[in-house]
């Protein structure tokens, strides 16, 4: 199945709506106020499923996953100076990211199995992502791309 995650451009916070191929809203994704980037992701029924929280206070970016008031993962980038490597755990599993070194285009894997592939359009006013993925890891796929994409957006900001 192929998700498209796009970033609201006129939003106090970073927002992101994602569809399905069909042009359905699956998921929204909402930041809000926080020490550090904060987001809440919900469900189509606006049922609130997981929050994407920014750990402060560390030498490297980490986000914590929470849902139903637990840490169910963490999305960590570790100190390179070339290729960006993220250590990754949700839900009991390990997932490697794989791609190119600007991290646009890369790919989730778990044991050795890809969960999901990741396509930065560039020629979008706004962040802009098609996911390929299958529909029992789509919440996952949605959850560690918004991570991921955090990670990016503080690292730009810090070196602006």
């Amino acid at each position: 199945m192929k998700l498209l995650l796009k970033q609201k451009i006129w939003s106090w916070f970073d927002s992101f709506d994602i569809w399905d191929e069909n042009g359905e809203v699956l998921y929204r994704v909402k930041g809000h106020m926080s020490w550090g980037h904060a987001f809440r992701v919900y469900d189509k029924n606006d049922n609130e499923v997981a929050e994407i929280k920014q750990r402060i206070w560390t030498w490297t970016y980490k986000f914590d996953i929470i849902q139903n008031g637990i840490e169910t993962g963490m999305v960590h980038k570790q100190f390179t100076w070339l290729k960006p490597k993220f250590d990754i755990n949700f839900n009991n599993k390990n997932y490697d990211v794989i791609g190119n070194w600007v991290g646009w285009d890369y790919s989730l894997s778990s044991g050795g199995k890809v969960v999901a592939t990741i396509h930065k359009e560039i020629w979008n006013w706004a962040d802009t992502y098609s996911i390929n993925v299958d529909k029992s890891d789509e919440l996952t796929a949605v959850i560690l791309v918004v991570a991921i994409d955090a990670i990016k957006c503080c690292e730009a900001a810090a070196r602006s």
